[in-house]
């Protein structure tokens, strides 16, 4: 005897459930994969089709920006930029005769040739704030200090001797 048509579904049926959980008791279940797994499992749309969304090739100074950002060196590269671009701050004349010696705690600190350059970069103060606050904002400087050079100091060394030293000679 002949089976009838409406059973053969219902056993056909009956056997796609059994693969299914013949594959799941081999392979285990989907739910009860680590985190991790689930995540790696997910792939965000159109991550995979060619010239979708995210798939565009980007530059080497953008590449450059993100990785610098999310890693944290901003800060850092922009006061090295600072520094090397100190004749550009201030101009070709004024850089010939004073140096950026460092940057701690925001304070930009400056070596001048004499005391007259550095009363004429305290009054350019301002100017050079201004300038360093519009062009590198990730440098976080505050402010800035100006030092003229330093008088040779009698104190110690070879030839010292106790008492005031020469206070009314020296100039």
């Amino acid at each position: 005897m002949a089976e009838p048509a409406d059973q053969k579904p219902v056993a056909d049926a009956q056997e796609h459930v059994e693969v299914y959980l013949r594959f799941r008791r081999v392979f285990g279940d989907g739910s009860s994969r680590s985190r991790d797994a689930r995540k790696r499992s997910k792939k965000e749309p159109g991550a995979s089709t060619p010239f979708g969304s995210g798939r565009d090739p980007h530059g080497i100074g953008d590449v450059m920006d993100a990785l610098t950002s999310r890693l944290g060196w901003n800060s850092p590269i922009a006061r090295s930029e600072v520094i090397a671009s100190w004749d550009r701050i201030v101009g070709e004349e004024t850089a010939e005769h004073s140096s950026p010696i460092g940057i701690e705690e925001g304070v930009l600190t400056v070596r001048c040739d004499s005391t007259a350059w550095a009363t004429q970069l305290r009054l350019m103060r301002v100017q050079i704030m201004t300038h360093i606050a519009r062009e590198f904002p990730d440098a976080g400087i505050d402010s800035v200090r100006f030092s003229g050079p330093n008088a040779p100091s009698w104190k110690r060394g070879p030839r010292s001797i106790p008492g005031r030293g020469p206070r009314d000679t020296y100039g």
